[in-house]
């Protein structure tokens, strides 16, 4: 299954590692790679009671290739999907989580090995939420974004605009309060490119308040996350909320993704600036949201989603070198 955009200018594959791999289908589950490994944290499936009889699941999974997946003891951490997930000084981090169980996780919590887990933090400083936007960036973990969700964690409705800061997961700095992007989440994955945090997308969960839900299909950078540039007010991409975003072969990618009028997609689109867009077509894989996206060993990998399968798909090549006249 071959994929090539532009006019020749690249060439993408995907593979399928697996169509069923060992552990059971699930969206929203964290997705590292760390000390030569991915792995696979917690995850969300209410059809499935035996795996996840509290909606999520705080279970580890690790792979060296795709194919074998290792589990690991349950980590300490309540089960949790769409959280905030980082690698960062030597370790993976958990940073905030969803409110399925009734409230709004505000942990953070940290692992050198992946299996055993420390709580560094149990109240972060800012507003309770769930769909935050985490990346690492200059050395250092940020959390933008997200909306409080009244009907699963109780409180008010708030949707959020402001970027926070922390080295340590301890210490956190608010470095703005006010973005000027509409306040949005449901992002996953994390897109650092060019010296820059980019924020593509994204949206907003219904509220018993605001019943109809918000979708965008702009692009935003900040090279400190204080001062950000719209660089583009509409990309060619559908808007999406919990769709994927990531930089792989040097190069900006927005993957599937939920809209009401759509449902699941699985289109590919990636992009060298954040204005001009190329789509990869012939998508092999199955329509989902909120999928389980990496970068492994030089190949982007898709795991999982709200296909709720559990298959494994990785994507290899490179852009062509411009040519020189």
């Amino acid at each position: 299954m071959s994929n090539a955009s532009g006019a020749g200018t690249a060439t993408y594959t995907w593979s399928q590692v697996t169509a069923e791999a060992a552990f059971a289908p699930r969206d929203g589950a964290g997705a590292l790679s760390f000390d030569g490994r991915m792995w696979l944290l917690g995850g969300w499936n209410p059809g499935d009671k035996e795996h996840f009889p509290t909606t999520c699941n705080s279970e580890l999974w690790s792979s060296a290739d795709g194919a074998e997946w290792t589990p690991h003891r349950h980590a300490p951490w309540e089960g949790r999907h769409t959280a905030g997930y980082a690698v960062h000084d030597g370790a993976m981090w958990i940073i905030g989580g969803d409110a399925n169980q009734r409230h709004y996780q505000n942990d953070v919590w940290r692992s050198t090995n992946g299996v055993d887990w420390n709580c560094v933090c149990t109240q972060v400083p800012w507003a309770p939420r769930a769909l935050h936007y985490t990346v690492v960036f200059a050395g250092a973990m940020w959390v933008m974004g997200g909306q409080t969700m009244p009907a699963f964690g109780g409180g008010d409705e708030c949707f959020y605009a402001d970027v926070w800061r922390s080295v340590d997961g301890v210490n956190w700095t608010c470095v703005c309060a006010r973005a000027p992007w509409p306040a949005r989440g449901a992002i996953g994955a994390a897109a650092v490119h060019d010296g820059r945090i980019w924020l593509p997308g994204g949206g907003r969960y219904d509220t018993p308040t605001t019943p109809q839900r918000s979708y965008w299909n702009d692009v935003w950078s900040s090279e400190n996350g204080v001062d950000w540039t719209c660089v583009s007010g509409a990309a060619p991409w559908h808007p999406r909320m919990y769709h994927e975003v990531i930089t792989f072969d040097d190069r900006l990618w927005v993957l599937e993704g939920w809209h009401e009028l759509s449902t699941n997609r699985n289109d590919v689109w990636h992009s060298a600036d954040g204005v001009h867009w190329e789509e990869l077509a012939d998508t092999p894989w199955a329509p989902r949201h909120a999928a389980s996206v990496l970068v492994h060993e030089n190949a982007l990998w898709m795991i999982a989603g709200n296909n709720m399968e559990s298959d494994v798909w990785k994507l290899t090549g490179s852009k062509a070198p411009k040519q020189v006249q």
